[in-house]
């Protein structure tokens, strides 16, 4: 009797950070969309986004846009989950004027950077006094 081997695809995330409402969009490596969705900024919305990533495939990275202000939290959350996190510079603003303000688009626009690793740097750590302060202490 043969086997079946478990494969489980590769997916690459992007997440557009609000105050109140994170939108995030999953590739698979080839660059394909498999998905969009919309999370609430508390802990139970950072544990469903961490869910629907994995439901997705195996997360090997996730880029976010603004991981020291409105992305602090989910950047925190996607860490300590173990899922590496690239923090994603804001879209080209010619790009923006062309095709308008949408979340969904620069959640995707963030996570293909992240898939070709461009516009990307490593989150710095946020420290006591970074919390308080609000600067790169």
């Amino acid at each position: 009797m043969a086997s079946i081997a478990s494969t489980s695809r590769v997916v690459v995330g992007g997440i557009d950070t609000h105050k109140d409402l994170h939108v995030a969009a999953v590739l698979d490596t080839g660059g394909v969309l498999v998905g969009t969705e919309a999370f609430s900024t508390t802990r139970a919305g950072d544990r469903a986004l961490v869910g629907w990533l994995r439901g997705l495939g195996d997360v090997r990275l996730v880029g976010i846009e603004g991981t020291g202000s409105y992305g602090a939290g989910v950047t925190r959350h996607l860490g300590e989950a173990g899922i590496e996190v690239a923090e994603v510079d804001r879209p080209d603003r010619s790009d923006r004027r062309r095709r308008g303000k949408n979340d969904t688009i620069d959640a995707e626009n963030a996570a293909r950077a992240a898939l070709a690793g461009r516009r990307t740097s490593t989150p710095r750590p946020r420290t006591a006094r970074s919390k308080r302060w609000g600067c790169c202490g």
